[in-house]
C-alpha cells in the first residue's frame, strides 16, 4: 500500500513520526543485536531500517520525527500517577540517544521533547502544517489512540505503518466509537494504563463511546442519567460514579488532551528531506552495524 496514492491531491504530504513508538516497536519486534562497544543496539538497528524504508515510500517528501527525550513532562506536575520512566527496560532506555542519532544521520528533522511530550509536538505540527495550502495530507505515523484526537477529515490521518492502514475521521469513529474531538474525554472515562490515567470506575469502552457519541464532552454529561439522550446499561451506577469523581475526570481529560502550542520553529520547507548525512551515518553504522543502509539511500546532503 502506498498511502500517498490514496488521496489524489496535488500538494505535498507531511509525515510526522512518533519516534518513541517506533523505538518501542523495534525493541520488542526487532532481533537483539550487540554493537561494537558491547551495547544492545537491536532497537536502534530496527529504527534505522524502518525510517529508511519510510524515506523510500513514494510521496514521502516532508518528514519529522518526535521523541520523548525524557519520559516525564508537565503532566507529571498535574498528577502524581502520570507515567514515568520507572519500569522501562534499561536496554531500551539506553537506546534513546542512539535513536536520536539515527534520525540525525538520516537527515530528518527531529523534535526531542523535554517539558512537553512527543505527542504534543506531533499535534502541534499536524495543526500547523495542515493549515498550509501547499499541503495535501498530513500523516501522523502511529496507531496510538492518543493521537486520534488530531485527525481531521481525510486531511490529517493516522498511518499505522505496521498494518498498512490509514485511519481518517470515519476510521476513528469506527475504531473507538467517538469523533476525534471526543478522544480525550473517552480516555478520561475509560482510562489509559500506558499513561497512568486510571479512568472512572465502571466506565468501559462501549458505555463511554455511547454516551460521548451523543453528548461529545464529559462536561455535557448530566448527573441524572434520566437526562441522557441514550440508553446505557448500568446507567445509574455510571452516573453516580461520574458525579462522585467529576473533578478527577476533568483532570484526566486535561492529561489526555494534547497540546498544540509546542514551540517548534521549523517551516514546511525545513521538513523537506534533502538526503542523509553520510559522515554521521558512517559513524553510527560503525557502532550499531546495519551497513546495508547505504545501498538503500539514494540522496545525500552536504551538512
Amino acid at each position: 500500500m502506498e498511502p500517498s496514492d490514496q488521496h489524489g491531491g496535488t500538494g505535498v504530504n507531511v509525515h510526522l513520526v512518533d519516534g518513541t513508538y517506533e523505538l518501542f516497536r523495534s525493541y520488542y519486534g526487532a532481533p537483539s543485536a550487540t554493537g561494537s562497544d558491547g551495547r544492545e543496539v537491536g532497537a536502534a538497528r530496527g529504527l534505522l531500517r524502518s525510517l529508511g524504508a519510510l524515506l523510500r515510500e513514494p510521496g514521502c517528501t516532508h518528514v519529522a520525527v518526535a521523541f520523548d527525550h525524557v519520559i516525564e513532562s508537565f503532566r507529571n506536575d498535574l498528577f502524581d500517577g502520570y507515567k514515568t520512566g520507572e519500569g522501562m527496560e534499561p536496554e531500551l532506555w539506553a537506546q534513546f540517544p542512539l535513536a536520536e542519532q539515527v534520525v540525525h544521520a538520516l537527515g530528518m528533522v527531529m523534535w526531542p521533547m523535554f517539558e512537553f511530550e512527543a505527542d504534543d509536538a506531533l499535534a502541534t505540527a499536524a495543526k500547523r502544517f495542515s493549515a498550509s495550502k501547499q499541503v495535501d495530507r498530513v500523516y501522523i505515523c502511529t496507531p496510538d489512540k492518543d493521537l486520534a484526537q488530531c485527525v481531521r477529515g481525510d486531511r490529517v490521518v493516522l498511518l499505522d505503518r505496521m498494518r498498512e492502514r490509514v485511519i481518517d475521521e470515519a476510521g476513528v469513529a469506527e475504531k473507538w466509537g467517538v469523533a476525534p474531538a471526543s478522544i480525550p474525554d473517552w480516555l478520561a472515562l475509560v482510562g489509559d494504563s500506558a499513561d497512568g490515567i486510571p479512568g472512572i470506575p465502571r466506565w468501559g469502552a462501549k458505555s463511554s463511546a455511547s454516551v460521548l457519541a451523543a453528548l461529545g464532552q464529559i462536561e455535557k454529561i448530566p448527573d441524572d442519567p434520566e437526562h441522557w439522550p441514550v440508553k446505557v446499561r448500568g446507567a445509574a451506577g455510571l452516573a453516580r460514579n461520574l458525579a462522585e469523581a467529576r473533578d478527577d475526570a476533568l483532570l484526566y481529560k486535561r492529561l489526555a488532551t494534547l497540546r498544540d502550542d509546542v514551540p517548534i520553529t521549523e517551516t514546511l520547507e525545513d521538513l523537506e528531506w534533502r538526503g542523509a548525512r553520510r559522515g554521521a551515518l558512517e559513524k553510527l553504522v560503525e557502532v550499531i552495524g546495519e551497513g546495508r543502509i547505504f545501498d538503500r539511500i539514494d540522496r545525500w546532503r552536504d551538512d
